[in-house]
């Protein structure tokens, strides 16, 4: 830390960043049990960093930089309470124990230990609180507690031991001791990653130990490319996303350059763990984070892994997003470790994606079959292998999102709203979301030879300025009809501009198909 510290009153902007993620926890456990509100307490936080960040010339001591900091914090928690008065709540949900590969009945007695632990814990008063929570639920080591609280390390460790023999009520002896080793004396930093802000909101209330990263990105659509970070191939993403998705090009590249960041940290955790799904949408999320972490060197940092592709009670699994809070809970130390063979597979996985030969990604799945039924990657080959059947066919020229459409169109799916429900869910396995699917819309909709006709959208481009869209009517056009039946082709018709992983296709003749009838994407032959 001292080398953060030194490293940042130079300048060095990235050490200033490695510092805070490292004090963060100290300085929400002290600023929630001050305040008593999860969004209060962070804005304190992040107001106390940006105060420390410009004060922190004047900080004569590096040593003293937990202490100084905490009186930071301290100062920001009485502005709002002052600002806001709100009262003063105890600190309720902490922290989730994550442990690898237990069975069922262990995860339900764990967990009924850790949540009566955390409960108990919140009880207690904050000079016996603050101790506990650092130490046992944050993982900080005595020395750091000890500077940053102000407390003598032999005082902090007779408050710890206070705490611990006070509990002691309400748990039995050899439960108690259970618990705090679940714990790891000393705590243990876990970063999880996963796909979308609703599940990442979920893990943060206290269903998780650690920090949680949302991977925000659409690798299901725009530009795929083997280094998507290089600064060229990143500049035409972006605009690619903006020009089709309507994502702005500066804001997503702030995004990834955030994210990343983050990431690049992931030497400060004992371990990740990547949460994702059974569709094309997290499939292709995790290869590159797998071909991102295979070309890194672990460490001692553990990789490890959660996918799941339905939920009991869940008819129609579309994701994690689905679930609650409680049944979020139940997976928690669910997940599986990730080694060397794994995050090679996900590499060549992520490779083939990003080839502009559709041959390649074909040629892996089936060779690499055996190794993708592993549970692992046992949702790969089927999310990879629906991807290649977004080709347009030679048949019609219609990938399956767009012959799927026209088949509902066809039959009754009279509205934008019906053709999204019955598409998305006849095709989960892609896990398409609105703004992916309504730029498909679009481009059936548009231009001289439209497959579908929308009541009033003949000159929109942008359906989200259109009253009402999702209640419009929408027909099948005579052309689309003929294309269904296979007498037309859509891409000799309309033309196509789009990108499948790495393989551009553009104009009204291209080079490659998906032939249905092999499952094999074919070039053709000009």
């Amino acid at each position: 830390m001292l080398q953060w510290i030194e490293e940042a009153q130079k300048g060095d902007a990235g050490a200033f960043r490695q510092l805070t993620e490292h004090v963060r926890g100290m300085a929400y456990v002290v600023s929630y049990n001050m305040l008593g509100d999860v969004q209060l307490a962070e804005d304190a936080v992040q107001e106390a960093f940006i105060e420390a960040y410009m004060n922190l010339g004047s900080l004569q001591e590096p040593a003293a930089f937990p202490g100084w900091f905490r009186t930071i914090v301290v100062r920001q928690c009485h502005r709002l309470l002052r600002r806001r008065r709100h009262a003063l709540l105890p600190l309720e949900a902490a922290v989730h124990v994550a442990v690898s590969s237990p069975g069922v009945e262990e995860i339900a007695e764990r967990r009924e230990w850790t949540q009566v632990l955390h409960s108990s814990v919140a009880e207690l008063s904050a000079r016996l609180r603050l101790p506990l929570q650092l130490f046992y639920f944050y993982g900080y080591s005595l020395q750091e507690i000890s500077v940053y609280l102000g407390i003598p390390a032999g005082t902090l460790k007779k408050r710890l031991y206070d705490g611990r023999r006070k509990l002691k009520g309400a748990f039995p002896v050899a439960d108690l001791a259970a618990a705090f080793n679940l714990l790891q004396e000393g705590g243990q930093r876990m970063l999880h990653i996963v796909n979308g802000d609703f599940v990442g909101d979920k893990l943060k209330q206290g269903i998780v130990q650690g920090d949680v990263l949302v991977w925000r990105e659409i690798y299901t659509a725009g530009p795929i490319f083997m280094d998507p970070a290089a600064q060229e191939k990143r500049q035409l993403r972006a605009e690619v996303l903006q020009a089709t998705l309507g994502i702005p090009a500066e804001e997503y590249m702030k995004g990834c350059e955030e994210q990343e960041r983050m990431l690049s940290g992931f030497h400060r955790y004992d371990e990740v763990v990547l949460w994702f799904e059974h569709d094309l949408f997290d499939q292709s999320m995790l290869a590159y984070l797998l071909h991102w972490f295979s070309n890194r060197k672990l460490g001692s940092t553990k990789l490890s892994l959660l996918c799941i592709g339905g939920f009991p009670g869940i008819e129609l699994f579309h994701g994690l997003g689905q679930l609650t809070a409680e049944q979020l809970q139940t997976l928690s130390g669910t997940w599986q470790n990730i080694g060397t063979e794994e995050l090679q597979l996900g590499s060549r996985l992520w490779q083939a994606y990003a080839s502009p030969d559709p041959r390649q990604l074909a040629q892996l799945l089936e060779e690499s079959k055996p190794e993708l039924s592993k549970s692992a990657f046992s949702f790969a080959y089927d999310a990879f292998k629906l991807h290649l059947s977004r080709l347009p066919s030679v048949y019609n020229g219609l990938g399956i999102v767009e012959q799927t459409t026209l088949e509902a169109a066809a039959g009754g799916a009279d509205t934008p709203l019906k053709l999204f429900r019955q598409v998305t869910d006849a095709l989960h396995q892609l896990g398409m979301g609105d703004v992916e699917y309504w730029k498909v819309l679009r481009t059936l909709t548009a231009g001289e030879h439209p497959l579908l006709i929308i009541e009033g959208t003949a000159e929109i481009t942008d359906y989200r300025e259109v009253p009402e869209f999702l209640k419009r009517t929408v027909i099948l056009s005579e052309l689309g009809e003929r294309v269904l039946t296979g007498t037309a082709d859509r891409v000799s018709m309309q033309g196509v501009d789009e990108w499948y992983g790495g393989l551009h296709l553009q104009g009204h003749e291209v080079p490659w198909r998906w032939d249905s009838a092999a499952e094999l994407p074919v070039q053709v032959r000009k």
